[in-house]
């Protein structure tokens, strides 16, 4: 898989956390997708689609901490996708896809600062950008 090393914008630290997330956006035929994140910031998430979904498309969030409380429901806006050659053998194309929260309440963002922190302190990887 091609490695991205475009210009890094983040304000905030993400890890490499395989935590669950439900994603809905009914314009690009996107009912509900349960898939796994790559990475998780206070910020926002990374994911990998087999479809493209238009930059700056809205889609609705349920995000599963694994944490043994409620999944956190909020909007999210794509803000970059990058075409990749899938991992599997069928060499199908993926979209690494980033997505910025949009009205996640802050409770809920603190939550994700307070696993995100616990993971850096117990040795989760960091994503390979500047932090």
């Amino acid at each position: 898989m091609t490695s991205w090393t475009g210009l890094e914008r983040r304000q905030f630290p993400r890890v490499n956390y395989p935590c669950l997330i439900t994603i809905r956006h009914e314009a690009s035929g996107l009912d509900a997708l349960l898939t796994h994140t790559e990475n998780i910031g206070t910020g926002g998430v990374c994911v990998m689609f087999k479809r493209d979904i238009k930059l700056f498309s809205e889609v609705d969030l349920e995000i599963d901490l694994l944490d043994m409380e409620k999944n956190i429901k909020c909007k999210g806006r794509v803000v970059w996708a990058v075409k990749t050659q899938s991992p599997k053998p069928v060499k199908a194309p993926v979209y690494d896809t980033g997505i910025e929260f949009l009205d996640i309440v802050p409770k809920d963002q603190k939550r994700i600062a307070d696993v995100v922190n616990q993971l850096i302190k117990e040795g989760f990887e960091k994503t390979p950008f500047k932090l």
